[in-house]
């Protein structure tokens, strides 16, 4: 039972810390580091590129705490997790303590780190049971090496994106049932500029603004199931700077711009089962829509004849409609 103290690395200090290596969220760090310093285990629900992997290096880093770092997938086995005896030592000197090889479990409970399960939900049944008995019993016991103790400062970390089913599983009620849990929204638009404006410096504003306004609105098309994260906005603004200057653009152009689009979000975003149309389809029309400035010049279609410039766009539409009505 947690008497308000600081347990383990953490304490107040550590929130002051984790704010210069993260923008925003200054809610989801309290409460990690609030669980941390209660010797609570954890569990992180949101879609990539909220900052999950983010805040728990911070907090590790700021603690001087301990990380193993776990990629949950299919091949994850309990030997992978827990460790194993050296074969060839093996078969020299039998199954002894000397011959075994820690694994990131085994090595979290020894030095007391803070153990990160990444995509906990792709991990195979037989793996998480181990993580249940660990969380319970603070505690693992291997065959022929016997028991391992969780060092007090041991904590479990687990993450997963609850948005995607493929090749994941349902996670169990014996495991909510042993952590906490904390849900990571998208970031607000402000924090999302500031992470941007973090790892892609522009020298004006305005076209990255646009840039994040169409992630953003990746998230809410009607086509779409799964929208980007920040990061597609990220990658956006440094490959329309790298294409700029192979093609002799500023990376604003529309050409340079719209093809940084479709390479950097079109693999980002996942459309509903019963979408008719393409990922680049639905990229050309946000980028047209919401980055294009007014003033843009015409393209030319996939087969060869030239489109109407935006302006000249809504001057059509605005046309038909009139006379329609």
């Amino acid at each position: 039972m947690s008497t308000g103290e600081a347990v383990g690395p953490y304490g107040p200090g550590t929130l002051s810390a984790v704010q210069t290596e993260v923008v925003g969220r200054r809610r989801e760090i309290q409460l990690v580091i609030a669980a941390l310093m209660a010797a609570r285990h954890l569990m992180l629900e949101g879609p990539p590129g909220t900052g999950k992997s983010t805040i728990l290096r911070a907090v590790a880093k700021a603690g001087g705490h301990g990380f193993e770092f776990i990629e949950g997938n299919a091949e994850l086995t309990p030997a992978r997790l827990v460790g194993h005896f050296d074969p060839a030592q093996v078969m020299e000197s039998g199954y002894s303590p000397e011959v075994w090889v820690d694994g990131p479990l085994a090595r979290a409970l020894r030095d007391g780190s803070l153990l990160y399960l990444e995509e906990i939900n792709r991990i195979p049944e037989e793996t998480l049971n181990l993580l249940v008995t660990v969380m319970s019993e603070g505690e693992l016991t291997i065959p022929r090496l016997g028991r391992i103790d969780a060092s007090p400062n041991f904590r479990m970390v687990a993450a997963m994106n609850p948005f995607d089913a493929v090749g994941t599983a349902r996670i169990s009620g014996a495991i909510y049932d042993r952590v906490c849990r904390i849900g990571m929204g998208y970031q607000s638009e402000d924090d999302e500029q500031a992470i941007v404006n973090r790892h892609a410096p522009w020298p004006n504003s305005e076209f990255p603004s646009r840039v994040v306004s169409l992630v953003r609105a990746t998230r809410n098309h009607p086509e779409i199931r799964v929208g980007s994260s920040v990061r597609g906005a990220v990658d956006l603004l440094l490959l329309a700077t790298d294409l700029g200057t192979l093609r002799g653009l500023p990376p604003e152009h529309h050409d340079v711009g719209l093809d940084a689009a479709l390479t950097a979000l079109s693999g980002r975003i996942r459309l509903h089962d019963s979408s008719t149309t393409t990922p680049e389809a639905v990229i050309t029309e946000l980028y047209r829509q919401l980055v294009e400035p007014d003033d843009a010049e015409g393209h030319i279609d996939s087969n060869g004849a030239p489109e109407p410039g935006k302006a000249k766009r809504r001057q059509e539409a605005a046309t038909t409609t009139t006379s329609e009505s």
